[in-house]
C-alpha cells in the first residue's frame, strides 16, 4: 500500500513536499487534492508511472491525453505556445479551476516525448500544488480520479481513496478535507480565437471581451 500523509498549506510542509519529489523523481504515482477534484500524479517522463495511472483508470480514452500542471504562466510559456493577448488574459484568470489546449512547443515534445501537437496545461489555485511543482522545478502529469466510486458512492475523503487505490499509487497526500468530484472549464486556444468547449468551474466573466463565444 502506498503512503498516506496528512499534510497541510499555507505554508506547505517542506518535509511532505521533498517526500512527494522523490516519488515522482522516481517514477511514481501520487495522489493529492486540487482546486476541483482528487487527482493522480507523476513525472511526464516516466512512461512506467503513465502506465500505472492508466491502468487505474481504464475506462479513460485512450486518445485523450492527461493534462500537465504548472506553477506560473511562465512555466505554461516553457512548453506552450502563448500568445501575448491570452497571456494578459490568463494573467487575471489563473490560477484557476481551468484546462487550457494550447499548442506545444518542442520542450513539450522532449518533455513527454511523444508526437502529441497540443497539450492541455493547468495552474490550479491549490497552494500545495504549486509549492509541490515549485520545489520539483518541473510541471507534473495530472489526470483526475475516476468518477463514480464505489457501489455508487462518490470518494471524497482521502483515507475512502487510500483504501481503493492505495495499492496502486506510492503517495496519497491529504489535507483532511472533503474534496468533491467536480469539473474544470476547457477553452480551446489553439487557433487563435478561443472556444469554450466544457463548462466546469470557473468564473467566465474573466473572459468576457476576449473572443470566446461564451453562454449566455
Amino acid at each position: 500500500m502506498g503512503k498516506h500523509i496528512y499534510t497541510f498549506q499555507n505554508p506547505s510542509s517542506e518535509k511532505h513536499l521533498k517526500e512527494a519529489c522523490d516519488v515522482l523523481a522516481s517514477g511514481g504515482v501520487i495522489v493529492y487534492p486540487t482546486d476541483v477534484n482528487w487527482a493522480f500524479g507523476c513525472d511526464p517522463t516516466s512512461k512506467k508511472a503513465l502506465d500505472r495511472i492508466r491502468r487505474l483508470k481504464p475506462h479513460h480514452p485512450k486518445e485523450q491525453p492527461f493534462s500537465l500542471i504548472c506553477n506560473s504562466l511562465s512555466m505554461v510559456a516553457k512548453y506552450a505556445y502563448l500568445e501575448n493577448h491570452w497571456y494578459r488574459v490568463l494573467k487575471k484568470a489563473l490560477p484557476g479551476p481551468y484546462t487550457l489546449l494550447l499548442k506545444g512547443t518542442h520542450n513539450l515534445s522532449r518533455l513527454i516525448k511523444d508526437k502529441r501537437k497540443t497539450v492541455g496545461v493547468r495552474v490550479p489555485a491549490c497552494h500545495l500544488l504549486l509549492d509541490l511543482i515549485d520545489l520539483y522545478s518541473n510541471p507534473i502529469i495530472s489526470s483526475s480520479l475516476p468518477e463514480g466510486g464505489v457501489n455508487k458512492k462518490p470518494l471524497t475523503f482521502g483515507y475512502e481513496l487510500h483504501e481503493v487505490y492505495g495499492h496502486g499509487v506510492d503517495l496519497l497526500l491529504d489535507l483532511g478535507n472533503e474534496v468533491l468530484s467536480n469539473q474544470t472549464t476547457i477553452i480551446d486556444l489553439t487557433e487563435g480565437a478561443g472556444k469554450l468547449i466544457r463548462q466546469g468551474l470557473g468564473d467566465l466573466s474573466k473572459f468576457e471581451g476576449c473572443g470566446i463565444e461564451l453562454p449566455k
